[in-house]
C-alpha cells in the first residue's frame, strides 16, 4: 500500500475526488479502491442488462431503520449488521453507506423510515450496535448525513439554523455515540448548517475528530460539493461520485495556490488509510450464513419491533375465528412496504400476503383488496367489504403509506392517511366492532381520525421480507409483542413544535431547540396519541425496587421487573433523568439508559444499567463544555416515557466534563 508522499501531486488531487459512481480511485491497479453501495435496510446495487437497461439486483429487504429502532434491541441491531455484512461480502461491496442516525425532529420528513429516532440516546446506541455487527464481520459503514438533516424540504440549498447548545445536546450526539465503534467514514449531507454547506462544515468535521473521536474518511452525499477546493479545505476527503467541472476547478485552484499541500495531504491520507483499513477488515472474513438464514433473521428483527399500539381484548385472535382482512397492503407489492430514494431495495421474494399466512395458521379468512393507497382512489367492492366486515368475527384492515408518499428528495404532505384509508376504517369498524388495523408506515400517523372507532392497532411499520410471516405470528399470539415506539405519534400536526417554526426562502429556523419529540409534549403537558416508548404486550409486568448508587463518576440504577402474568415476554425498561432545580433550561425528562430483557410466565429478573456522569450533564454555552450542575436530580424508571413506574433521587456535585 503507497504512502501518500509516494504519489504525485496529480495523483493526490485525482484521489480525492472518487471514481465512477460507487469507487474510489485505483489509478488502473496501481493502489487498491474500495467499492461502496447504498443499503441501510438491504443492500441495493445495480447491473445493467443485455439490451443496455439498468435493474436492480435481488437483495434480503431487512426491516426499516425504523423498525430496527422499535426493537430497542442492542441484539437485533448487532445481529442486522452481521446479515448486512455477509450480503455485502458476497458482492465484494467494501462500505454500506448506512446507517443514518438524523433526529426525526419533524415527523414529515420523507426519510425519516431511514432514521431512528426522536432521541439521540436511542438513535446513537442503536446505531453503535449496528456499527459494530457490521465492521466486526469485514465490512465498513459510512455514518450518515452529517448534520442537522431533519427533512427533504429545499435540502440541497435551505439551511439548518441551529444554535450550539440544540446541536450537541440533541443533532450532534447520535454521531457522538455512534463514533464509539469507529466507524470507517462519515457522510456529509446536503443541507447547509448555520448558513454554511455541510460540505464545508470544518466546525462541525472538527468536532467530530477533534470531540467525538473519529479517525475515518468523511465522504460527500452524492453531489453535494458545490465547491471542492473549500470543502477539502474544511476537511472533506472524498467528493462522491467523480465530478469532472469540479476536479478541473480543483486542479486550477491549487495551482493558484488555494489549496495548500498539508491541506491536500492531510485528505488524500486520510483516504489511503480508509482503503487500508477497509482491505484489513476484509481478511479472513467468510460467509457463515445462507440467503435464507439471513431472511430469517429479517422476519425475526421484524417480530421484535412491531408495536402493539392498542388492544382491547381482541388480541391475540382466538382459535377458529373468521377473519376478514382488506386493504391493498394485505397482499403488497415491494413498493408499499418501504420508502423511496436509495434506501430501496429489490426483494428476493416479491410476495408478502398475510391472507395467506394468516390461513396457514388455522383462520378461516376471507380476502378484500377494498381500496388504492392514494387519495383520489375509491372504494373497490365496498358493499362487499363492509358485509363481509360484518359478517366475520374479527375484521383486520391494512392500510399505509408506501414509496409513493414517503421518500428521499420529498417531505409528506400530510400526517395522516390517505382519505380512502380511513373510510375504509370507519365503514368496516361500524359494522365490526372488533376491528384491527395493521398500519405499514415509516414514520408517524395522525390517527384522530379512527383510532377510537377500532379495537387495536399494530404498527408494522416497513416490515421487509417475512414481515406478513411475522404479522400473523402476532395476530394469532404465536409470538408476543414487544416493540415500542422509538417516536411520539402526535395527536395532530399542529401539536409537532417544528411544524410551527419558521420555515421558508431556504431557511429552517430550529426555534424548537430542546424540545424535540417527547421532551416537549412532557415539559408542555401535551397529550398525544401514543407516547415515546409506548407498547403493549399480550404478557403483564410490574415493577419494583429501585436503587441507584453513585460509584466514582458512575451511577449504577438496578430494579426489578416481574412478569405477572401466565405469557413468557420481553419487556424494554427505559430509564429517564430529571435535573429537579436546573439553573439552564432542562426538559423535563431526558431518555439516559434501557434495556430490553425476556422474562419467563411468573419469573422476575433484575436490570442492572450505569449511568455515567455525562448522563446527567448538559452542554454549557458559557463554557463550551459538558457541565454536571450541583444539586439533586430524578431517575425515573418506566414502561414508556408517559408510564413512570418507579423513582429515585440522587444528589451530585458541580463537575466540568
Amino acid at each position: 500500500m503507497k504512502t501518500v508522499k509516494e504519489l504525485s501531486t496529480e495523483e493526490k488531487l485525482r484521489l480525492i475526488c472518487g471514481k465512477g459512481r460507487w469507487h474510489t480511485e485505483d489509478f488502473g491497479g496501481k493502489l487498491p479502491n474500495v467499492m461502496v453501495a447504498d443499503g441501510p435496510m438491504g443492500l441495493r446495487m445495480e447491473r445493467y442488462t443485455e439490451d443496455g437497461k439498468r435493474e436492480a439486483i435481488p437483495a434480503v429487504a431487512y426491516p426499516a431503520i425504523q423498525l430496527l429502532a422499535n426493537t430497542w434491541s442492542t441484539e437485533c441491531a448487532q445481529q442486522m449488521g452481521k446479515c448486512l455484512a455477509e450480503d455485502c461480502l458476497e458482492r465484494g461491496v467494501d462500505i454500506l453507506l448506512a446507517p443514518g442516525v438524523n433526529i426525526k425532529r419533524d415527523p414529515l420528513n420523507g426519510r425519516n423510515f431511514e432514521y431512528f429516532s426522536e432521541d439521540p440516546y436511542l438513535a446513537g446506541t442503536m446505531a453503535e450496535n449496528y456499527i459494530d455487527g457490521l465492521q466486526s464481520h469485514g465490512v465498513g459503514v459510512c455514518l450518515k448525513h452529517f448534520c442537522a438533516n431533519n427533512s427533504e424540504y429545499d435540502r440541497l440549498h435551505q439551511t439548518s439554523d441551529v444554535d450550539e447548545r440544540t446541536l450537541r445536546e440533541i443533532y450532534y450526539v447520535p454521531f457522538e455515540i455512534a463514533c464509539k465503534a469507529k466507524p470507517v467514514s462519515v457522510m456529509c449531507s446536503y443541507n447547509r448548517v448555520n448558513g454554511t454547506y455541510a460540505a464545508e462544515y470544518k466546525k462541525g468535521f472538527d468536532a467530530l475528530r477533534g470531540d467525538f473521536g473519529f479517525d475515518g474518511a468523511i465522504f460527500s452525499d452524492w453531489d453535494a460539493v458545490r465547491d471542492r477546493t473549500a470543502s477539502a479545505k474544511a476537511g472533506l476527503d472524498i467528493e462522491m461520485p467523480f465530478n469532472e467541472k469540479n476536479y478541473e476547478k480543483l486542479v486550477a485552484d491549487y495551482r493558484a495556490g488555494k489549496l495548500s499541500d498539508e491541506e491536500l495531504d492531510a485528505c488524500a491520507e486520510r483516504v489511503l488509510h480508509l482503503v487500508a483499513r477497509c482491505k484489513e477488515m476484509r481478511k479472513g472474513k467468510t460467509v457463515s450464513s445462507t440467503e435464507k438464514e439471513r431472511r430469517r433473521e429479517a422476519k425475526r428483527i421484524a417480530s421484535e419491533g412491531i408495536v402493539l399500539l392498542k388492544n382491547e381484548g381482541v388480541l391475540p385472535l382466538a382459535k377458529g375465528q373468521s377473519v376478514f382482512v382488506c386493504g391493498s397492503f394485505a397482499k403488497a407489492s415491494p413498493g408499499q412496504l418501504r420508502g423511496g430514494g436509495s434506501a430501496c431495495v429489490r426483494w428476493v421474494k416479491e410476495k408478502f400476503d398475510l391472507p395467506e399466512e394468516l390461513s396457514a395458521r388455522g383462520f378461516a379468512v376471507d380476502y378484500e383488496k377494498a381500496f388504492l393507497i392514494n387519495d383520489t382512489g375509491a372504494w373497490q367492492n365496498a358493499r362487499t367489504a363492509v358485509l363481509k366486515a360484518g359478517r366475520s368475527d374479527v375484521n383486520v384492515v391494512c392500510v399505509g403509506t408506501g414509496d409513493g408518499i414517503e421518500y428521499e428528495d420529498g417531505d409528506r404532505k400530510t400526517l395522516r392517511l390517505p382519505a380512502v384509508q380511513e373510510r375504509a376504517i370507519l365503514d368496516t369498524a361500524a359494522q365490526n366492532p372488533n376491528t384491527v388495523v395493521v398500519l405499514f408506515a415509516g414514520s408517524a400517523i395522525d390517527v384522530s381520525a379512527w383510532v377510537d372507532r377500532v379495537k387495536a392497532v399494530v404498527y408494522a411499520g416497513f416490515t421487509g421480507e417475512g414481515g406478513d410471516e411475522a404479522i400473523a405470528d402476532i395476530l394469532a399470539g404465536i409470538t408476543v409483542p414487544s416493540g415500542k415506539l422509538s417516536e411520539t405519534f402526535p395527536r395532530s400536526l399542529q401539536d409537532v413544535p417544528a411544524a410551527n417554526t419558521y420555515k421558508r426562502a431556504g431557511v429552517t429556523r430550529y426555534q424548537d431547540g430542546l424540545d424535540v419529540g417527547y421532551r416537549y409534549y412532557d415539559t408542555y403537558g401535551v397529550p398525544v396519541a401514543f407516547p415515546f416508548g409506548h407498547g403493549l404486550s399480550y404478557a403483564s409486568f410490574a415493577y419494583s425496587g429501585l436503587r441507584a448508587v453513585r460509584k466514582g463518576d458512575t451511577v449504577t440504577v438496578t430494579f426489578e421487573i416481574e412478569n405477572t402474568s401466565k405469557t413468557a415476554g420481553k419487556e424494554v425498561a427505559q430509564v429517564y433523568v430529571r435535573e429537579c432545580a436546573p439553573l439552564v433550561y432542562r426538559p423535563f425528562k431526558e431518555l439516559k439508559g434501557y434495556a430490553k430483557a425476556a422474562i419467563g410466565a411468573g419469573e422476575k429478573k433484575t436490570v442492572r444499567i450505569e449511568l455515567p456522569m455525562r448522563a446527567f450533564a448538559h452542554w454549557s454555552a458559557a463554557s463550551d463544555a459538558w457541565e454536571v450542575t450541583e444539586g439533586d436530580y430524578e431517575i425515573l424508571v418506566g414502561s414508556s416515557s408517559a408510564d413512570i413506574r418507579l423513582r429515585a433521587k440522587i444528589t451530585l456535585t458541580e463537575q466540568q466534563l
